[in-house]
């Protein structure tokens, strides 16, 4: 089919290209905005007893979590002052009313832990009007003036002074990323491509993926939840893949016209029968991985995984359309405003060159290359064995946002941190709720728990504890607390921040083999289809395995043990968020197989031809190595900005995915899959007989030019793996 495709390509190359324009000129308009269309939350498992205790909370006593700390500051007056309690109470009675359900202030409580240790600042509580969390972001938009019009200064801090100045620098790191990593990009690719018209066609399909996926973003947004973060992830994978592609089909076309200068339409069409059908394998595989995500119940990871799948399937249409019609008609103009001093050898790769001899030497001492290799990466692998757990707190954000300087003034000035936890209790008279209480006092760490509010028969309690809402103590402390049983007759609910947390955890945990089972089951289907083999698919995931947990290794020594902070700016919460690995490992799997694919598609190639699988190895590897290669540093570039972030989980996935991608297409690619091959054999290519049968039958697969027939116009075109 794809054959036909290329067929139908080179006759209707204006009209194919034509369209593709008009189409991208329309997603164009409609991506417009989309990150202001885009919701805030989604970090919550709607099933979970933190999410239950919240919607049970709001409907009896309204919003009562603490949303947004007010630090209001006067250097030169006391709390305790009239003026300075005139202007706070002036400032809060402005504050509109419907974007608010509750406001607790040191003058209406008298609690003391409102006040600075130097009695120049009071801390305000605020709990924001709404249902849902992008309904209490526009709450916390809407009073953030009126709070910072105050006559004293004003700090705010809180979960959602934290969420919005994310979302803030989110925003602002994407369009930073885009702006450093595509002239670095075209730099790359015109040393690379050496010629500034073949150069332009990586950002050609780059620019038509991007602007398709966020329109197809912005269309899945009018029927579900998606986050903020999907554009993030159209541009770091959509980029990247669409500049794979357009290499993995630009490079082969190059070397097809070189084998055939007279008929570029041949070469067009020998092209789309190869590299197009590894690129359609590669888009396949890693929109498999991302789709993965959508069995977890958090709108974040699954909005993560709507993205990548958008990015992937538009980069796979771009490849197979857009591009291939603008091969068409430049045909061997291809090559035109060739760069003179970078010019050199032929377009075709020799068999045996640098990177046949590196597999050659490989395939000499294969134990001892596999061994030393597998040694290196486990011990890189090594620190993730101790990994600790949180979710977002302040210290996701770069030390001068406002938020981050707001929380660290409250962690300072007015006293130890504290965490809390709402209890809702239900069925319960008074003197139950006493004796619960009691109980809850009891727990190891609680210093504090106390009434908020009653209705009936339902009592919101507060506890309160010293430390981190995020660190191991303040999880352990919110396990004591639904420990405790409460009176016979009665429910009760533990929710809040680190509830949140404890919660996401056990839902990770529970979803995360699902999700393994989704990556690893359809991985091996399609790449048995791709190779015919039952071995490879299984190799290629164990390769995955040690690239992967590598770069979980170093994410975990510089994230959470906190080494190279200050080089890298940004400051170590001691644990890594729960859902970064998620994401990480879902992107990182589907990365790993498009460089997988390209490299056995080739060495599959050679072994049909030669029945040799050293030289099968050998000669696939020599065929790729330069193109992974350029593939993998022209997106370690895209990659590479988004590592520049402000905001550490993105600073972390950049470097993660980086160190990942870089072992991978070194390490990986050069060392172990030619080390392992040569001690398969050709077990490499084995799959039980009726299997085996079946693919020779219906599997995808192309036997290279016999020896002698490249330029003949006969010979057959079938299928690449």
């Amino acid at each position: 089919m794809i054959e036909r495709w290329g067929a139908v390509v080179v006759r209707r190359a204006v009209v194919v290209l034509l369209v593709g324009i008009g189409i991208t000129a329309a997603a164009m308009f409609a991506g417009v905005g989309l990150e202001d269309k885009l919701s805030s939350g989604g970090f919550d498992d709607p099933s979970s007893q933190s999410a239950q205790e919240l919607t049970q909370e709001r409907a009896t006593f309204g919003n009562n979590s603490i949303d947004v700390i007010a630090i209001f500051t006067d250097p030169d007056g006391k709390v305790t002052d009239e003026a300075f309690e005139t202007e706070v109470e002036k400032t809060l009675a402005a504050v509109p009313s419907d974007r608010v359900s509750a406001v607790a202030s040191y003058y209406s409580t008298q609690d003391p832990s409102m006040i600075s240790h130097d009695e120049h600042a009071t801390a305000v509580y605020i709990s924001l009007a709404g249902d849902t969390q992008n309904e209490f972001m526009d709450s916390y938009r809407a009073i953030r003036p009126t709070l910072q019009d105050s006559g004293l200064d004003v700090d705010l801090a809180g979960p959602f002074a934290v969420y919005s100045d994310v979302n803030d620098h989110t925003k602002d790191d994407l369009a930073m990323a885009e702006l450093i990593s595509a002239p670095i990009v075209l730099l790359l690719s015109l040393i690379i491509f050496r010629s500034v018209t073949a150069s332009l066609l990586p950002l050609l399909v780059g620019l038509v993926t991007v602007l398709g996926a966020r329109a197809a973003i912005a269309g899945l947004n009018e029927v579900t939840e998606v986050s903020i973060f999907a554009p993030n992830i159209i541009t770091l994978i959509g980029l990247g893949l669409s500049i794979d592609y357009a290499l993995f089909m630009v490079s082969r076309f190059r070397e097809e016209i070189a084998l055939t200068p007279d008929d570029t339409s041949r070469a067009l069409i020998r092209t789309m029968s190869t590299a197009g059908r590894t690129v359609t394998f590669s888009a396949l595989t890693v929109a498999a991985s991302m789709s993965s995500l959508l069995v977890f119940p958090q709108a974040f990871l699954k909005s993560i995984g709507y993205g990548g799948i958008a990015a992937v399937l538009v980069a796979m249409v771009a490849a197979l359309t857009v591009l291939p019609a603008a091969m068409a008609l430049l045909g061997k103009r291809v090559d035109s405003l060739r760069i003179p001093f970078l010019q050199r050898g032929s377009t075709v790769d020799n068999d045996h060159g640098a990177w046949s001899r590196l597999a050659k030497g490989v395939m000499r001492r294969p134990v001892l290359v596999a061994a030393g290799v597998v040694v290196v990466l486990l011990a890189v692998a090594a620190p993730f064995l101790g990994v600790k757990w949180g979710s977002v707190d302040y210290r996701v954000l770069p030390e001068d946002a406002s938020a981050h300087q707001a929380a660290a003034r409250l962690n300072t000035e007015f006293g130890p941190e504290r965490s809390t936890a709402n209890v809702l209790i239900e069925d319960a008279d008074q003197a139950e709720v006493t004796t619960y209480m009691d109980d809850l006092r009891q727990v190891e760490g609680v210093v504090d728990v106390r009434p908020v509010k009653t209705e009936g028969d339902t009592t919101l309690l507060r506890a309160a504890w010293e430390g981190n809402s995020q660190g191991e103590h303040s999880q352990d402390v919110v396990r004591g607390l639904r420990d405790v049983d409460s009176p016979d007759g009665t429910t009760a609910l533990v929710g809040g921040l680190t509830a949140d947390t404890v919660d996401l955890a056990s839902s990770v945990k529970s979803h995360l083999p699902w999700m393994g089972l989704i990556v690893v089951g359809v991985m091996l289907l399609l790449l048995f289809i791709a190779f015919g083999s039952v071995v490879l698919p299984i190799k290629a995931v164990v390769m995955n395995f040690f690239s992967i947990t590598a770069s979980f290794g170093v994410v975990t020594w510089i994230f959470s043990d906190g080494h190279l902070s200050n080089l890298l700016g940004f400051t170590s919460s001691g644990f890594l968020d729960l859902t970064n690995p998620i994401v990480m490992l879902a992107v990182l799997f589907g990365l790993s197989m498009d460089y997988e694919v390209f490299l056995l598609s080739r060495v599959r190639e050679q072994w049909d031809l030669t029945h040799d699988n050293d030289q099968a190895v050998a000669t696939g590897l020599q065929k790729t190595g330069r193109i992974i290669t350029s593939a993998a540093l022209l997106l370690a570039v895209v990659i590479g900005a988004f590592a520049m972030s402000g905001v550490v989980f993105m600073k972390m996935m950049g470097i993660g995915m980086l160190v990942a991608l870089l072992v991978d297409a070194t390490i990986v690619r050069a060392l172990l899959v030619p080390a392992t091959m040569k001690l398969l054999g050709k077990w490499n290519w084995w799959a039980p007989a009726p299997m085996a049968r079946w693919w020779d039958r219906h599997g995808f697969r192309e036997e290279g030019r016999p020896p002698g027939d490249d330029a003949d116009e006969k010979a057959p075109l079938r299928a690449q793996v």
